[in-house]
């Protein structure tokens, strides 16, 4: 094998191949990057449960393929000169890389033993712009469980039917829901696992450019430009989210999404994450007081809200309400308390693009 690539191109196509690959594993095959030049330069990571395989046109003198240490190879070629870069393949596995005046020969792996990903099948799928698929795992990501036990709330429910796409997510204490309308009507369920998400959320990019998500068997695949991601999804049923969603409420305000940000960070400092310190809510009919009270002191906050409801005193983890805020664009929002020990939601005010639930903690009226 004989190829000559541009430094950055290659480099682009490493960064991303690299984060399906096991830092650690029993074989070392397994933390090598696949490279295969045919028709195209193939560049491929598997840890079995993810993979991504990325093409790249380039000038290939010789058809071949190696494995080679995706560490070390990323870590050459990110140190290697702004200039095209001539890699090549000799006996016994040996890869010669050649930039300007920089030189190396590494040791590579027979590709044979690589287990590659299965071939891209394409039973049901539609297409969405890598924004609108970005911005719903942004906006449901944080929600998604820790607990192993607890396996299926690990992963991200993909839901798709009537022209509309549903990301959900849930650990016990909080759900995200966000939504986006798609060209095609296609149904599936699925769950994909949070880990897997979160990779596949730093590899889109910000652009109206359209992917294909695709479903075939128990593996997913995203494809855009040069890239295919795959990845297996979680067996059991996700929960019936939509019954966790209260409909009537004892309390209705409209509140503007960076004040509440602002005060409840503030807020935040003296809780420290300390689940026995909630943040307090004492709800009137023009503003909101948020304090919080714990051993090294109280903070205490008023902000300006319009209230449709009684008054209400309701406390909450300020973690969870600062990761829902953090991912709304809207100036202005609507939190409705179904009562002091019940669920809130956060809405928008004139769509319903998402929807948070989150669970309040029990406060000490003192």
């Amino acid at each position: 094998m004989k190829i000559i690539i541009l430094k950055q191109d290659l480099l682009e196509a490493i960064n991303i191949v690299q984060k399906a690959i096991m830092a650690k594993a029993t074989l070392p095959v397994l933390e090598g990057i696949y490279i295969e030049a045919d028709e195209k330069l193939k560049l491929i990571g598997n840890n079995f449960d993810f993979a991504i395989e990325y093409n790249l046109e380039t000038d290939i003198l010789e058809k071949g393929s190696i494995v080679i240490n995706a560490r070390m190879f990323g870590d050459i070629i990110r140190k290697l000169p702004d200039a095209p870069v001539s890699i090549e393949v000799s006996e016994n596995n040996i890869v010669k890389i050649e930039c300007l005046n920089s030189y190396f020969e590494i040791k590579g792996m027979d590709s044979s033993s690589y287990p590659l990903p299965p071939a891209y099948k394409n039973d049901i799928s539609f297409t969405i712009s890598q924004t609108s698929l970005k911005d719903l795992i942004r906006q449901t990501i944080f929600a998604v469980g820790s607990d192993e036990n607890r396996k299926i709330m690990t992963g991200s429910l993909i839901e798709v039917e009537n022209g509309e796409i549903k990301i959900v997510a849930l650990d016990g204490f909080r759900m995200a829901v966000s939504n986006s309308i798609i060209k095609e009507d296609v149904s599936f369920k699925v769950v994909v696992p949070g880990k897997n998400m979160n990779e596949i959320l730093r590899i889109l990019e910000t652009s109206d450019e359209d992917l294909t998500v695709s479903l075939s068997g128990n593996i997913i695949s995203f494809v855009f430009n040069n890239c295919r991601i795959s990845s297996n999804i979680l067996d059991g049923e996700f929960m019936n989210y939509t019954s966790y969603i209260p409909t009537k409420f004892e309390n209705v305000i409209t509140v503007n999404t960076k004040d509440l940000i602002d005060s409840l960070e503030r807020a935040s400092l003296i809780t420290s994450d300390d689940k026995r310190y909630p943040v307090k809510f004492s709800i009137n009919e023009n503003d909101m007081l948020v304090s919080s009270t714990a051993d090294v002191g109280i903070s205490k906050e008023q902000i300006k809200i319009e209230n449709n409801g009684s008054p209400l005193m309701i406390g909450f983890n300020p973690r969870y309400f600062i990761d829902a805020l953090k991912v709304i664009s809207d100036e202005e929002i609507k939190i409705s308390f179904t009562s002091s020990i019940g669920p809130c939601i956060i809405t928008a005010i004139d769509h319903d693009k998402y929807l948070y639930l989150i669970l309040p903690v029990r406060i000490r009226n003192n």
